[in-house]
C-alpha cells in the first residue's frame, strides 16, 4: 500500500532548509522488505547512503515509526537480548546510538537516533544500521502486536548539525496477522419481527487482529431457527470478515447462533438477537477512531471499510485530531462519508475531535448531520497552512458560541486530554460523555455531570489508533482496555433516526460486547415526559405513565418502579442500579446459598485523570491451607503481563488497568478454610477465607477508584437473561435524580445505560 499523501499527512517539517530535495540529503533503503507477521522476530538492514552537504561531526540521522508502535525498544548493549541494534559508518568514523521515545512531533514519536562523534562522512558514504542484529545471539527485533499494511521506517537527516531533521526517506514493511487463534459471531441485538438481519463472522489471532481464513467449510447454528440461515459457508480466501446476509426470524424470543466446524466443534457463540414487535431497533456503533493521515495507521477509506465489512458496525465517523486536519484532508474526510453513507446498512457521520488542552475544555468528540460544514480547530499546532486561522475555537467557550445552532452533536471525551466539562455547557449541543474507550474506563465524568447538574447520556468507543474501528485490542501499548460499543435505540439505520437518538439520549454503552439492555420506569399518573431538556427547549411535556433510558421527566409521586431486563453474551455477574452516584441496589441472577469454592480477585483503577493514568499491578496471591485447583483470567488483554498458576498455593501476576478491571478467578479445594494472601507493588493484606462472600471485600489503593475487591461467585455460572423490579426514590427536591443501569458480566465486560432524568417542578 502507498504511503498516504503529503497534502492529508497532519505533520510539519522545517522551512529553513540547506538544500532544495530530499535527494540532497541523502537516501535511505531497507531489506528485506515484505509482509512480516506481528510480534515476531526479525532482523532487517537499514542503509543510509549520505547526501550533497555529507553528515557533519556531531550530525545525525534518525529512524523514526508511528506512535502507536508497540514493538520492542531498541537497546544497544546486550547483543544477545532481543531488539540489539548495531550502527557502522562505511569510513569506520564513530557512531553514537540512542533511543527517543519522542525523537519528533506526532505521529512520529519511536526512534533511535544515530549520532557522528568525532569525525564526519563524505557525500555517498554510508550508515549501515543493523535492526535485531542476530550475530551475537539475539532472536532479532521484536515487532508490534497489530497488523499494519504499511509499517514506514522514516529516516530523518541532520546533515549540517544544526538539530533541524529533515525527512529523507521511508523504506516499510508489511506487518500482517498471526495464524486464526479464535473466531467472533456478530447477531444484531433487537430486531422486529420479519424485518432482515445479517450475521457476521470474524477469525482473529492472538493479538485480536482479524486474521484471514482459508476456504473452510464453517457450520451456522440457530436456536430458535431463523429463515435463510446456510448449513454451510465458505469464506474467501483471505477474507477477514464474511456477512450472511438475507436471514429473518418469523416468531418473537430471543435467538442465539453458533458458529461451528466440520467436526462439530463449536468456534464461537454469538450475542443474543431479541426479536419482537417495536417502534424501535437496536444499532451499534463505535463513532470514535483515527487513521493514518493523523495520528493512527492506514488510509481513512480502510478504517470505513473495517467498521463496515470486519467489525460488522452499524454507525461510525472518523474523529481525527482537529490540529491535524488539512484542509486537504478535512475535504476527503466529507467526500468519504457522502460515499459511504448508505441508508438501511451504514450510517456514516462527519466530524472530528477538538482537541483542545484540558485546562481550555479538554477532548470533545463533534458530529455533523451533514457534510460542508466549516471545522473549527483547537489550534493549528501541526498545520502549516494558516490561511483558516481566525476559524478556531481555542477554549470550549468558543467551540459552543462556533457551533450553537448548527445541526451537530458533541460527546465529552477522556483521551490523552481528558475532558473537563465544568468549564462550559451547553445542553443543546453536548448530549453525552465517553465512560469507556480503548483507554480506559471512566465513571468520574459521568458523576462530574451529574454533581454540575448536566443532563448527558452515556456512550461508548475506541477512540482506536490501529485501523480497527469496534475491535480495537490494546495490544502491549499504553492503551489499557478493549474498544467501547454504543446501541443506539433507533426507528430505522440513517442520519436522521440515529441523530434523534444521539440528541435524547436512547443509547447505552458497552466495554465492546453486544448485549441487549431494556430499561423502563413504570410512573404514577400526573407524570410528563419532555421531548427536550426544557432547560434549552420551551417544547411543551407530553403525559407519559413510562420513560425509557435517557428520558427527562417529571414524576408524579416520590418513587417508581424500575423495571430492567438484559439478555447478554456471557453469564452475568451483577446488575447494579443507581441513583445518581451511588448505588441504590444490586441484584444478582443467583443466591448466596448457589455460591461454591470459586473466588473472584479484581484488581482496578487508575493513577489520575491524565495521561499517566496507568497503573501497573505486580504480586502474589498465595493460599496457605486450601489448594488452588483450577485459575482463569478475565481482561488480561496484554499476553506478556504474565498470570500464572505457579503451583497449587500461589498466583503470580502482572497487569494494568487504566479505570477499568481485571482478575483471576480461583477455584480452591477448601474455600473457606485459611487465608488468602495478597501481596502486591499496590495493595496487600491476607484474608480470612471463612469471611469471603457475597458481597465484596474491598481493600483500598487510593489514588483513583485504585482498590482489589474479592468475592465468591457459584463454581458454575449459566443464566444470560435476567429481569427485575426495583422501588426507586425520585424525590426531587434538592435537584435532579439520575436513574441508571450497569451491568457486569462473568468475562469480564461491562454496560452503562444513558440515565433516565427525574427532575424537579
Amino acid at each position: 500500500m502507498a504511503q498516504i499523501p503529503d497534502p492529508l499527512m497532519g505533520d510539519i517539517w522545517p522551512t529553513a532548509l540547506p538544500g532544495m530535495e530530499e535527494a540532497d540529503y541523502g537516501s535511505a533503503t531497507l531489506s528485506p522488505l515484505g509482509s512480516f507477521e506481528i510480534r515476531s522476530f526479525q532482523s532487517f538492514v537499514l542503509v543510509y547512503t549520505v547526501g550533497e552537504y555529507g553528515l557533519d561531526d556531531t550530525g545525525s540521522i534518525k529512524i523514526v515509526q508511528r506512535w502507536t508502535q508497540d514493538g520492542g525498544g531498541y537497546q544497544f548493549d546486550d547483543p544477545k537480548a532481543m531488539n540489539y541494534v548495531t550502527a557502522t559508518a562505511s569510513n569506520g568514523v564513530p557512531l553514537q546510538l540512542y533511543q527517543e521515545p519522542h525523537p519528533h512531533q506526532r505521529p512520529w514519536y519511536n526512534g533511535l537516533r544515530i549520532t557522528v562523534s568525532g569525525g564526519y562522512l563524505q557525500p555517498g558514504e554510508t550508515i549501515r544500521v543493523v535492526l535485531g542484529d542476530q550475530s551475537g545471539g539475539s532472536p532479532g527485533l521484536r515487532l508490534q502486536t497489530f497488523a499494519e499494511e504499511n509499517y514506514e521506517f522514516r529516516v530523518l537527516a541532520d546533515p549540517c548539525a544544526t538539530c533541524v531533521f529533515l525527512p529523507v526517506s521511508s523504506p516499510s514493511i508489511t506487518i500482517a496477522p498471526g495464524s486464526v487463534s479464535s473466531w467472533v459471531l456478530t447477531a444484531p441485538t433487537l430486531r422486529r419481527i420479519g424485518e432482515p438481519f445479517d450475521l457476521g463472522i470474524r477469525a482473529e489471532d492472538h493479538w485480536g487482529n482479524a486474521a484471514a481464513a482459508s476456504d473452510e467449510p464453517l457450520f451456522l447454528r440457530a436456536s430458535p431457527p431463523v429463515e435463510g440461515l446456510p448449513d454451510n459457508i465458505r469464506p474467501a480466501t483471505g477474507a477477514r470478515g464474511t456477512r450472511v446476509e438475507g436471514l429473518i426470524a418469523r416468531e418473537e424470543g430471543t435467538y442465539r447462533f453458533e458458529l461451528q466446524d466440520s467436526d462439530g466443534q463449536t468456534l464461537a457463540r454469538s450475542n443474543p438477537l431479541i426479536v419482537r414487535e417495536g417502534l424501535l431497533a437496536a444499532y451499534w456503533g463505535d463513532l470514535h477512531g483515527q487513521s493514518g493521515e493523523t495520528v493512527g495507521i492506514n488510509p481513512i477509506r480502510h478504517y470505513m471499510e473495517f467498521a463496515r465489512d470486519v467489525a460488522f458496525l452499524d454507525v461510525t465517523s472518523h474523529q481525527a485530531n482537529d490540529f491535524q486536519v488539512t484542509n486537504a484532508f478535512w475535504e476527503q474526510i466529507n467526500q468519504l462519508t457522502v460515499e459511504m453513507d448508505d441508508p438501511g446498512r451504514f450510517t456514516v457521520f462527519p466530524g472530528y475531535e477538538w482537541s483542545a488542552n484540558t485546562p481550555l475544555g479538554g477532548d470533545h468528540n463533534v458530529f455533523f448531520r451533514h457534510e460542508g460544514e466549516q471545522i473549527h480547530r483547537s489550534s493549528h499546532a501541526l498545520l502549516e497552512d494558516r490561511s483558516d486561522l481566525d476559524t478556531d475555537a481555542r477554549t470550549l467557550d468558543d467551540l459552543f458560541a462556533k457551533l450553537d445552532g448548527r445541526d451537530c452533536v458533541l460527546y465529552a471525551h477522556i483521551g490523552g486530554r481528558p475532558a473537563d466539562i465544568s468549564r462550559a455547557e451547553n445542553a443543546g449541543l453536548r448530549r453525552s460523555v465517553e465512560l469507556h474507550s480503548d483507554w480506559g474506563t471512566f465513571e468520574w465524568i459521568l458523576h462530574d455531570a451529574f454533581d454540575l447538574g448536566y443532563r448527558v447520556g452515556v456512550v461508548c468507543n475506541s477512540d482506536g489508533h490501529k485501523g480497527a474501528p469496534g475491535a480495537c485490542y490494546p495490544g502491549a501499548s499504553e492503551f489499557g482496555a478493549y474498544s467501547g460499543l454504543t446501541c443506539f435505540r433507533a426507528s430505522e439505520l440513517s442520519r436522521d433516526a440515529i441523530f434523534d437518538a444521539m440528541r435524547r439520549r436512547r443509547h447505552y454503552g458497552t466495554t465492546g460486547s453486544r448485549m441487549h439492555i431494556d430499561l423502563t420506569a413504570h410512573m404514577a399518573k400526573g407524570s410528563v415526559c419532555f421531548p427536550e431538556d426544557p432547560r434549552i427547549s420551551a417544547v411543551p411535556p407530553v403525559a407519559a405513565r413510562t420513560a425509557q433510558m435517557g428520558d427527562i421527566v417529571r414524576s408524579g409521586s416520590d418513587t417508581v418502579q424500575l423495571d430492567f431486563a438484559v439478555s447478554t453474551h456471557s453469564p452475568i455477574e451483577r446488575v447494579d442500579v443507581l441513583v445518581g452516584k451511588e448505588v441504590l441496589e444490586t441484584l444478582r441472577p443467583y443466591t448466596e446459598s448457589d455460591l461454591g469454592n470459586r473466588v473472584r480477585v479484581i484488581w482496578q483503577g487508575a493513577e489520575y485523570r491524565g495521561r499517566g493514568r496507568q497503573t501497573y499491578w505486580q504480586g502474589q496471591l498465595i493460599t496457605d491451607l486450601a489448594q488452588i485447583q483450577r485459575m482463569e483470567k478475565f481482561n488480561a488483554w496484554n499476553h506478556e503481563r504474565p498470570i500464572r498458576l505457579e503451583d497449587p498455593n500461589r498466583v503470580t501476576f502482572e497487569a494494568v488497568t487504566t479505570g477499568n478491571f481485571g482478575g483471576v478467578d480461583l477455584w480452591l479445594s477448601e474455600a473457606r478454610t485459611g487465608s488468602l494472601t495478597i501481596a502486591s507493588n499496590i495493595a496487600s493484606q491476607t484474608v480470612d477465607l471463612s469471611k469471603i462472600g457475597f458481597e465484596d471485600h474491598v481493600i483500598d489503593a487510593g489514588k483513583l477508584d485504585r482498590k482489589m475487591r474479592l468475592f465468591r461467585l457459584p463454581e458454575r455460572m449459566e443464566a444470560t437473561d435476567f429481569s427485575g423490579r426495583v422501588t426507586v426514590p425520585v424525590d426531587t427536591i434538592q435537584g435532579d435524580v439520575p436513574v441508571w443501569l450497569r451491568i457486569t458480566t462473568e468475562d469480564g465486560h461491562r454496560a452503562w445505560t444513558s440515565p433516565i432524568y427525574f427532575i424537579p417542578e
